[in-house]
């Protein structure tokens, strides 16, 4: 659960304020534990809702600007084996439906399904993560929504004591029109399980409503678990 302050794309015939609060809640619950006998295999369940609030424009009566709601599925296969010095740890075979509960010219959604590779050495880990879109009918609200966001993302994270640096990449991997996002996060301890975090965004997708928009962003915040 967070709260950065962050400089976000403006739409200036809406009146949006170049400064919002960011709000995100995300948890996961394992549903199953062995799945179909094998001790290494189990099912889980994700679900993340991130809110982007003008909380100081007065204005237009501070209204949340977007929401984006993000459930999940994802069997989960414990690894061990070695890779280029890296332990492969799990693999992630998942399903994710994203979408921001809009109609008419304003909705924006998506389903993925999607195989994530993690590695560990020492105290950095590897994220790889490629997906794939679900074909959606002749009614696709974004059709493109791919030559924004990528096929996919790699994340890389290093802990230093209680502190956490962490990069996210994303690339639609098209060298004539190369599209994707940088997000540069650092995490650091205040108090007890309370964290505060500098984050740094570039690129298109930080929210559904404004995926085709180039965006750069700078973010304050605190949380309750390193942000990814």
């Amino acid at each position: 659960n967070n709260t950065p302050f962050q400089d976000t794309f403006i739409q200036p015939d809406l009146g949006l304020d170049s400064i919002e609060t960011e709000l995100q809640l995300s948890f996961k619950i394992k549903g199953m534990e062995g799945v179909l006998g094998h001790d290494d295999l189990d099912l889980w369940f994700g679900y993340t809702i991130t809110s982007f609030w003008q909380a100081y424009n007065d204005t237009i009566s501070s209204p949340f600007r977007e929401t984006n709601y993000e459930p999940e599925v994802m069997l989960v296969v414990r690894t061990d084996y070695s890779i280029a010095g890296f332990r492969g740890r799990f693999l992630n075979l998942g399903m994710v439906h994203q979408s921001n509960g809009r109609s008419e010219g304003l909705s924006r959604s998506w389903n993925r399904i999607y195989a994530q590779f993690g590695f560990e050495r020492d105290n950095l880990a590897v994220l790889i993560r490629p997906w794939y879109r679900i074909p959606e009918s002749d009614e696709d609200d974004n059709p493109d929504i791919e030559d924004y966001l990528g096929h996919g993302d790699l994340q890389v994270v290093y802990r230093d004591g209680r502190n956490a640096y962490s990069l996210l990449l994303r690339n639609n991997l098209d060298s004539s029109d190369n599209r994707g996002a940088v997000k540069l996060n650092w995490s650091f301890p205040l108090y007890g399980r309370l964290k505060g975090y500098v984050q740094y965004f570039n690129g298109y997708g930080e929210s559904l409503i404004d995926y085709n928009h180039k965006q750069q962003s700078f973010g304050l915040g605190v949380s309750l678990t390193e942000g990814m």
